[in-house]
């Protein structure tokens, strides 16, 4: 039994995890904190994690950017795992996160679903492939309550671009701005926002005579709860170190 603290429990993603906990046999959520307050749970929820005295396994971290370096500073305290699961960090936030994996285990990714993370490799091998022959389009659907653009998923996807790109590429944003040609090195990044799309993301290598696409698309926020509940199995009892996701799915290619 894993027992996990979780930080922005009373958000949408908080509560996906919490309701997946309810009859699991293998994870228990002990406590939580969140700013706004609710008394749903059973467990209890803190405004301020460093006010909880229980005793638990691994942090998980669905919150807020301006929220992550109190609860960083929270396992840092406890000596306990730490997984952030929350996007638009600031740099000096991400800094934090990577002096703490010195003395903590830190897991970090933007997208904790196994599927996005299996897309990440597609991706990776369609780059060596086909770039620079390819042009490369990133599009990125959610909700129109999400907050950051484009999407820290994205960025994930065009990270991985990049690092199997033999030359620098530039990331374009908006091109309503510049009137010219597409140069050749550029990913260029789109975002759409509306509804309750919950998390679509496509890679489009585009060719003078065919297109390939790699997509994937979210139909419920489960997906994201799951992934981080093999997250905190697999990071239960790990030395300090950085870890993602691609570690815990090697992990569980070789169980």
């Amino acid at each position: 039994m894993v027992k996990i603290f979780l930080n922005g429990c009373c958000g949408r993603m908080g509560h996906a995890i919490a309701d997946l906990c309810i009859h699991s046999d293998d994870y228990e959520i002990v406590a939580g904190s969140d700013v706004a307050a609710y008394d749903g749970y059973h467990f209890p929820v803190y405004q301020n994690p460093m006010d909880s005295t229980e005793d638990f396994d691994v942090i998980i971290d669905f919150s807020n950017a301006i929220a992550v370096p109190n609860i960083l500073h929270f396992a840092l305290a406890k000596k306990k795992p730490f997984i952030c699961c929350t996007t638009a960090l600031e740099d000096s936030t991400i800094t934090e996160i990577l002096d703490a994996s010195e003395k903590i285990a830190v897991f970090k990714s933007a997208n904790m679903s196994i599927g996005i993370n299996l897309m990440l490799e597609l991706v990776k091998n369609a780059t060596k492939t086909l770039y620079p022959d390819y042009d490369i389009e990133i599009l990125e659907a959610h909700h129109n309550r999400k907050v950051d653009a484009p999407s820290g998923t994205a960025m994930m996807l065009a990270a991985a671009v990049q690092q199997e790109a033999p030359d620098t590429l530039e990331y374009v944003y908006d091109r309503h701005s510049v009137s010219e040609a597409r140069k050749k090195n550029q990913i260029g990044i789109s975002s759409i926002r509306g509804g309750n799309i919950i998390g679509e993301h496509q890679v489009m290598f585009i060719g003078d005579e065919e297109t390939v696409t790699i997509s994937h698309s979210a139909q419920s926020r489960e997906v994201f709860a799951k992934g981080a509940l093999k997250a905190a199995e697999f990071m239960c009892g790990k030395e300090s170190g950085y870890y993602t996701m691609s570690d815990c799915i090697a992990a569980m290619i070789n169980d």
